[in-house]
């Protein structure tokens, strides 16, 4: 049984170096809701170092929301916003040497492009000329409007989240919302991959927490019997 492990990482959380070695993708902020070009190429020389496939992560531009407040963006608007940090992104990664492997949209963009078909229409012809596959939630409006594109869709569960019963994020605002107890996480993945067919896991990299529950949450993988390493 092979899982990944993603987590969002050039955010300037402080805990990349030590994240690195336990994961085996990384979503690389594109420095418009949080890091910036040091945080990247830093990030891109850890995920070389590792071995870690590398993933652009663009979000809001929205530093004070860490991007995680929802927006409503035209159309043309969300195109331009997401080619503008993922070509960026891409030409770093090249400068490092790597290859951009995957898409995973951040925070608020990324519920959006989960629930609503509009918002992932829009956000999969903003992303869709890299041909690259997309994360996003199993049976999501996003997972629809990617395989409508004839693209590969890359089925996501989240190790620190609970979850609703109709599949969607309880939201951060919500009591309860975050896993702590990494044992529990590990039993929520295993479910995740039996029932829903998620194929990677994120530990959020900005959870001051993380380190320590990204080594519990491996750990109980590896003990399950799961081989970790990269979908891509």
């Amino acid at each position: 049984m092979d899982i990944d492990i993603n987590a969002d990482l050039g955010e300037g959380a402080g805990f990349d170096a030590e994240l690195m070695p336990l994961i085996t993708s990384a979503n690389v902020c594109c420095g418009l809701h949080a890091g910036g070009p040091g945080e990247i190429r830093a990030t891109l020389e850890l995920a070389k170092q590792h071995g870690v496939a590398v993933g652009a992560h663009p979000g809001y531009a929205d530093r004070s929301n860490f991007g995680r407040m929802e927006l409503a963006l035209s159309r043309q608007e969300l195109f331009d916003l997401c080619t503008y940090q993922i070509a960026g992104l891409d030409a770093l990664v090249r400068a490092a040497g790597l290859e951009l492997r995957y898409i995973k949209a951040h925070g608020a963009l990324y519920n959006q492009a989960c629930r609503n078909r509009d918002m992932a229409d829009s956000f999969v012809a903003a992303v869709g000329a890299w041909k690259l596959p997309l994360m996003g939630l199993p049976g999501s409006k996003l997972e629809a409007a990617v395989r409508d594109r004839g693209l590969r869709f890359v089925a996501e569960g989240f190790a620190d989240r609970r979850y609703r019963d109709d599949g969607s994020l309880v939201p951060r605002t919500e009591p309860d919302a975050f896993v702590a107890d990494p044992k529990e996480a590990a039993r929520q993945v295993e479910r995740m991959i039996q029932e829903r067919g998620v194929s990677t896991v994120c530990v959020h990299g900005d959870n001051p927490a993380a380190v320590a529950f990204a080594k519990a949450v491996r750990a109980a993988l590896l003990g399950r019997g799961f081989q970790l390493r990269s979908f891509g």
